[in-house]
């Protein structure tokens, strides 16, 4: 149909927080180092206008930071040339302890990163 595939808007999300994460010093695998995971707990997405393959997109992901397991983020994608809003989402990740496999307050590491 030359309209990108629905479910990759996901992977989309994936690659904005990984790389909002880093951009604000606090690369992914610093939590890993700490010995935590932070898999997704839930995700939606609302579709508007489907992208082409090969259009350029641009994807902001936001969140407001705060000390507590759930990290929701919120996510846009526009399409580059034009602005238009293709879809919106949201996902909501939580914090595990890679040795209990449980749900945990966030690492030191995600604690320093919220200070200012």
């Amino acid at each position: 149909m030359g309209i990108v595939y629905y479910a990759k808007y996901l992977e989309y999300f994936e690659v904005a927080r990984t790389e909002m994460l880093r951009a604000f010093g606090l690369p992914y695998r610093e939590i890993e180092v700490a010995g935590f995971e932070l898999p997704v707990a839930s995700a939606a997405v609302k579709y508007y206008k489907g992208a082409k393959y090969d259009d350029e997109i641009e994807i902001a992901a936001e969140f407001t930071p705060q000390d507590s397991p759930r990290v929701p983020i919120t996510y846009q994608v526009r399409d580059k040339a034009t602005g238009d809003l293709l879809a919106e989402g949201e996902t909501t990740l939580v914090f595990i302890n890679m040795k209990t496999g449980k749900p945990s307050r966030p690492p030191e590491v995600w604690r320093k990163f919220l200070d200012p």
